[in-house]
């Protein structure tokens, strides 16, 4: 049990946190759970056993109905350069069903928004599936429908490494941001009733996505540059564009994006380890063996990345995508039991339980309503669009690069 928890089962904070979960729905943007049990044990569920207490990594049934997650965004997430991404995509979100039917009496699919309110009412924690990065289309659209007949219901645009058709922020730009495909998958997705997320999306890319978007769109795990200038967080003027828009940004636990002093200490070791390596590389390669000792990232920290997003954007474009993904977490949040102390924290820090509970999972239910709503609409106006596969873009990557660093 982290120290932030033990002292905060202690104070009225607290228990206020625990009655406002209690009620409002808590929404969590994204975890990695998949990919740790694809680690782990090569997909075997039984083997894995989610019902026991894993402390080698960070998410379990126990753990997430001590944090009281009323919906987990699972994300079948894979790497960039992956071999066969198509297969370990479709392996991936057949890992999440088996999840769901494995552990019925605990997980509840999400595939309409409706079903967030019904988990609620049943206790049940809502399984929502998202894909994180589009490598596995092999770009065409054919696979998008057919991810969304699978109960795909988020999608992440890519990962680490750029695509043809959307440029990475951790990789050098190969599409200029958003390609002709890039806009076709855009509009699938929205014809679809699929959530975009640009968390990963270079800033230029996001932009395009989001001027071309025809619902509002999410970064489900990201914080704010302003506060840690690692290039996998927001920009201010990205996250005004994305609230203007209706969307939100979902403030994350990764400590590299949390502490500025943290993300320096690496990128400078980095540096110092590949010195020919391209900047725009250095954040998705692997770390280097020698960090040495580090300044931890904690509670108090990530708290401020959430009220600078609710200064920027408004608290109606905040969210919570936890990232968890069985690596180093910040000092308070090291486990997917940590939500009440979270919101304990906020709630010392003063903020109110209205705007809290928005924060929760009442603006991703919004989000997610509007996305759907603007689904029906385009499927009735448009037929499923057939493109041909874009450009196959030629690019070099350093091998230390292929590893899915954060």
């Amino acid at each position: 049990m982290g120290l932030a928890r033990e002292v905060g089962r202690k104070d009225a904070a607290y228990k206020r946190a625990v009655d406002l979960l209690k009620k409002a729905p808590l929404i969590d943007g994204h975890n990695d759970l998949p990919w740790v049990i694809r680690r782990a044990t090569k997909g075997d569920l039984d083997a894995f056993d989610l019902t026991r207490v894993h402390p080698e990594t960070d998410t379990d049934i126990p753990r997430l109905k001590s944090g009281m997650v009323n919906v987990q965004v699972m994300a079948a997430f894979l790497p960039s350069e992956i071999a066969n991404p198509a297969t370990v995509t479709l392996e991936q979100i057949d890992l999440i069903r088996r999840m769901e039917a494995r552990h019925a009496d605990v997980f509840m699919p999400i595939r309409r928004a409706t079903d967030i309110p019904a988990a609620k009412r049943k206790g049940k924690i809502g399984s929502l599936i998202s894909v994180e990065g589009t490598v596995g289309c092999e770009g065409s659209l054919a696979p998008i429908r057919m991810w969304h007949q699978l109960g795909v219901r988020l999608v992440t645009l890519c990962h680490n490494g750029s695509l043809p058709w959307v440029d990475s922020s951790t990789d050098k730009p190969i599409s200029g941001g958003l390609s002709p495909f890039g806009h076709a998958l855009v509009a699938e997705l929205n014809r679809l009733g699929i959530i975009i997320d640009l968390s990963h999306a270079s800033p230029a890319a996001a932009t395009a996505v989001v001027a071309a978007s025809r619902s509002p769109v999410v970064l489900s795990h990201s914080n704010a540059h302003a506060l840690c200038p690692h290039p996998r967080n927001a920009p201010d003027d990205l996250v005004r564009t994305v609230a203007a828009a209706g969307g939100i940004v979902m403030a994350t636990f990764v400590p590299s994006f949390i502490n500025a002093e943290l993300w320096s200490r690496i990128e400078k070791m980095k540096r110092a380890h590949w010195p020919n390596a391209d900047p725009a590389l250095i954040a998705a390669m692997e770390d280097p063996p020698d960090l040495g000792a580090l300044p931890p990232a904690t509670l108090p920290q990530f708290c401020e990345h959430v009220e600078h997003l609710i200064k920027v954007a408004g608290p109606d474009h905040v969210g919570i995508g936890g990232d968890f993904y069985g690596g180093p977490q910040p000092v308070g949040l090291e486990d997917a039991s940590v939500y009440p102390s979270l919101f304990a924290e906020l709630i010392r820090r003063g903020h109110g339980e209205q705007v809290l509970a928005r924060i929760a999972g009442a603006n991703f239910l919004r989000v997610m309503r509007k996305v759907e709503r603007v689904g029906r609409l385009l499927d009735r106006e448009s037929q499923p669009a057939a493109k041909p596969r874009p450009r196959r873009a030629q690019r070099r990557k350093p091998a230390m690069a292929k590893a899915a660093a954060r």
